[in-house]
Order: C-alpha cells, then structure tokens, then sequence
C-alpha cells in the first residue's frame, strides 16, 4: 500500500529535515572551508564514503509518494509520473544481493549475546610495536608502555573492519581471526564498530532508508567515534576529549558502562533497518510475481 503525501505534508518534513542536516554538518563545513583537519570528527567523512550532499538529500522511504516533488524527476531509484515520485521497484531488484547480505548481517547481530570486555583495545593494537600510528597525534603513555597495555591483556576483537587495521605483530594476540566471510557468525551488539556502522548499512540502503532513520544512525556513530578516541592510545585532551584510560580498573569499568549504553540505544536503529531490509525483499517479491 503506497501512502501519498500532498506537497503542504511533505514539504515540512523536507525543510525539518534540511535543518537537522544544517546542524549536524555546521562543524565539519566550516573546518573544510578553512582546510582544518580535525582527527575525531571528520571521521564519519572519510572512512565512509558517503558525501555530505548527499546526506542532504530527503528520503522518505518506501511506501510513500510525493505529490508534485519535481526534484525527484530523472534521480536514480525514484520513478516520477502521474505528477508524483516514489521509489522505483526495479532499483530493488537491482540491489537484491546487496539488500539480502546486510539483513543476514544485521539480523545475526541482533540474535547474538552483547560482548562488553573488549576495552577498546583494538585501537591500541593498531599502533602495536609500529614506528607508524594511523592518527598524526601523540600517544598518551608513550610507545613503549603502550605496548605493555597490549601485551597485559586478552585482545578479542570481534569485528573485522577494526581487525584489519591491527599490526603484524598484534594480530596473533587476537582471541579471534575475523574475515569478511566470517562477519556474520562473529559480530555482536556490543562492539562499538558494529554499531557505528549501522549508519554505513543505513548508507548503503539508500535511497530506500529514511532520512530521519539515516541521521540517528550518524548521530549514534558519531558519539560512538568520541567514545572510541577517548579510550585510544592518543591523548586528544588538547581537543577537549577527556581520556577514558582503560588500563586502569575505573577506566575498563567507565568504557563498559558506555557501551552498554550505546548497544542499548543502537538496538532500535538495527530493528529498524532489518524491518526496511523486509520490506524490500516483499516488495520485490510482489515486483517480480506482477
């Protein structure tokens, strides 16, 4: 059942959309104009790919039609006729591998039993016996005692997207050897990466994800990137980021309390895209049996 919106519905929804954006961008716009790098917040920009135009762009999903929305007209995945757009089904069709993987990942994730004792650590094998770090930015113990935090502690990172940055040498220290392949039957709701990259999944189902589902989901990664750098090996206290040193047993204890916070505030968002993810899949099976 498809739902149309007349232009005095829609139009609010795009303009309270376009100011939400405004805000969350604000920041970033700025230091780009003036060519300031800022190595906590511009992280969203470029580990992902998605572009801010294109976060600027309204969607509001499937199941609905936008009366009069002209601007819809010739943009990939919207069909624009009888003087209204809604999403095109055949986009669907297109992208079926793509839609069926992320709901396999997602839904996997859901069912799985939170892990809360990984300690951030994977940031700190990142730089694991390595002349290099991945950030321009001091070490807040020095490389040495950096070092000794990793080797004083069981590594079990779960996710493989933070795996793949460790160092040689930290790589065996790691309980678990994650692949691609292997992403579903290891990751869980209570890594902070996996719960960042709700908002990639949110991406990458765009133009069907709605955008007020797409901002919580890089609002939720982005106070999860300041979490994350806080309990890095890198002192960023010059920036205002206050370290959380999950070294010390009040540290470890303050990380934990804050991912379970983060897992519980994500759980919604992932319910949210594995119902969009069903919803894609009934309609490109009522799609192909028209």
């Amino acid at each position: 059942m498809t739902v149309v919106l007349e232009p005095a519905d829609w139009e609010p929804l795009q303009a309270a959309h376009s100011e939400r954006v405004d805000a969350l961008l604000a920041d970033h716009l700025e230091r780009r104009q003036r060519g300031e790098k800022h190595p906590v917040e511009d992280f969203l920009f470029t580990y992902y790919p998605t572009r801010p135009k294109q976060l600027r762009v309204w969607h509001p999903g499937p199941g609905i039609s936008l009366r009069g929305a002209t601007q819809y007209e010739g943009k990939r995945g919207y069909l624009y006729s009888g003087d209204a757009a809604r999403l095109d089904p055949t986009e669907i069709s297109r992208r079926t591998d793509s839609i069926t993987w992320i709901a396999r990942l997602l839904k996997a994730t859901a069912d799985r039993q939170p892990q809360f004792g990984c300690f951030g650590l994977h940031e700190w094998a990142m730089v694991y016996r390595s002349e290099e770090v991945r950030h321009d930015w001091p070490l807040r113990l020095g490389a040495d005692r950096t070092d000794r935090v990793v080797e004083s502690h069981k590594i079990a990172c779960s996710h493989f997207d933070a795996f793949r940055f460790f160092t040689e040498p930290a790589r065996p220290l790691n309980v678990l050897q994650p692949t691609r392949e292997s992403q579903p039957l290891l990751e869980q709701g209570g890594c902070l990466h996996a719960n960042m990259d709700l908002y990639k999944w949110a991406t990458k189902l765009m133009p069907f994800t709605p955008s007020s589902l797409l901002l919580d989901c890089f609002e939720l990664a982005r106070d999860i990137r300041t979490l994350d750098m806080r309990a890095s090996p890198y002192d960023f206290a010059v920036l205002g980021y206050d370290p959380i040193p999950i070294e010390t047993p009040a540290g470890k204890a303050q990380y934990a309390a804050a991912q379970r916070a983060f897992a519980d505030r994500a759980r919604p968002f992932r319910r949210q895209l594995v119902e969009l993810c069903d919803q894609l899949a009934e309609e490109q099976q009522r799609t192909s049996h028209a």
